[in-house]
């Protein structure tokens, strides 16, 4: 199956709080490649590519709050093309 890429941001209580390296695990058990990252703004950004299946529980892992004291206030995600390359998922930042 081909795989498909998404720029996920996510807003709310999402710093401080656990959010990347719950996103990490989560991307594992998914099969997500790609980085999380804090951003300047207060938001997360995540780089996700997988199978469109595994993108979609991906999803609604993280809109759900992966960290116990987590809250997602807004989720916004994009498409990319090209398909970026990675070989495994990171916490960038």
């Amino acid at each position: 199956m081909p795989k498909i890429a998404q720029q996920i941001r996510v807003a709310g209580r999402v710093q401080g709080v656990g959010f990347r390296w719950t996103t990490l695990q989560l991307a594992q058990r998914h099969h997500i490649v790609g980085t999380v990252a804090n951003q300047a703004d207060g938001s997360v950004e995540i780089i996700a590519v997988g199978e469109a299946a595994d993108l979609e529980a991906f999803a609604a892992s993280i809109k759900a709050g992966p960290s116990p004291y987590a809250r997602v206030a807004t989720y916004e995600a994009h498409t990319l093309y090209p398909v970026p390359h990675f070989t495994d998922f990171r916490v960038t930042g």
